[in-house]
């Protein structure tokens, strides 16, 4: 259990101890913010400045949501400033904040009852993932290891590619198999596409008890990543995975920089970039993981954030 809320409460998983990555950020200036970020904020006629104030208001004045979030990160493990940093970022460029935490549950709600399944065209994803080119998924019993294969022999075998007479887009596979309704669509408080909530199922499953998910029971899905309170132990998941990957691949203890796990809530991958850390810190070309702009705004932002908990 974690002693305390700050970074310092957090107790390690292991007696090993990684080398720790300092403290804010590696970038004296924030690096360049995608276009499609800028261009969205743009559409709907505000700024990051004002997306940034207004979910950092919502978390100054809903105390019910800060507790969940509190709760829900002691589960795993992580320090609450963490799950503040993703919540923040996702709301500051990318979707805007609800009013208050009951609007997110008004929302999920919007998607109770509805008949929808994951699938490209006419191909359920069951289909698709039954094919011979998955065989070497099938010895995965952990939801992670599992989906984590399936996306490989999806960028491997078929991403742009036709297989059978059928053509596939040369998109993610979580955007071609998991949106059901448009492209680009929102997933709630935590902001957890489907794909990753089926990762972490098994995880979630552990800690908070809820459900695992079926990829064939797409309004499940839908509930957990919709749901603010599931949805909350899903970024912690995501968080806590990512922490430890680096820690396991990279020996490297991301866990007192919220920017860092903040850019990994973003971009994910966190299994490949630990990865790639590893190597190239094998061979002196760096030392620790570099924040990108979201995560940047988070760690340049702490002095806001951390009175907040």
């Amino acid at each position: 259990m974690i002693v305390g809320l700050g970074l310092a409460g957090l107790v390690p998983l292991s007696g090993h101890a990684a080398d720790k990555v300092p403290p804010g950020n590696r970038n004296a200036e924030q690096p360049a913010v995608p276009g499609a970020s800028v261009r969205r904020t743009k559409a709907g006629k505000t700024s990051f400045d004002i997306k940034y104030e207004k979910v950092r208001d919502l978390l100054k004045t809903d105390s019910r949501l800060v507790g969940k979030i509190k709760k829900t990160a002691s589960a795993y493990q992580i320090a609450p400033i963490h799950m503040v940093g993703a919540i923040v970022g996702e709301h500051t460029y990318n979707v805007d904040a609800y009013d208050s935490l009951q609007s997110y549950y008004v929302k999920a709600a919007s998607y109770a009852g509805n008949s929808f399944r994951f699938g490209y065209k006419d191909e359920s994803i069951a289909d698709f993932v039954g094919r011979s080119e998955f065989s070497e998924c099938s010895g995965y019993s952990d939801s992670y290891r599992l989906w984590t294969c399936r996306e490989k022999v999806w960028e491997d075998q078929f991403r742009g590619k036709s297989v059978g007479g059928k053509s596939y887009p040369n998109n993610r596979f979580s955007a071609v198999f998991f949106q059901p309704f448009y492209a680009g669509q929102t997933f709630g408080l935590g902001q957890i596409n489907p794909l990753t909530a089926l990762m972490l199922s098994d995880l979630v499953h552990e800690k908070s008890g809820y459900p695992k998910l079926d990829e064939n029971d797409a309004a499940g899905v839908y509930k957990a990543i919709m749901d603010p309170d599931i949805s909350l132990a899903f970024m912690a998941a995501v968080i806590r995975k990512s922490i430890d990957d680096y820690r396991q691949i990279a020996d490297v203890d991301i866990s007192g920089n919220p920017g860092v796990t903040a850019t990994l809530f973003n971009i994910g991958g966190s299994q490949q970039r630990a990865r790639a850390l590893a190597a190239k810190r094998s061979t002196g070309a760096a030392n620790w993981p570099e924040e990108n702009y979201y995560g940047w705004l988070i760690n340049d932002r702490l002095d806001e954030l951390e009175p907040l908990l």
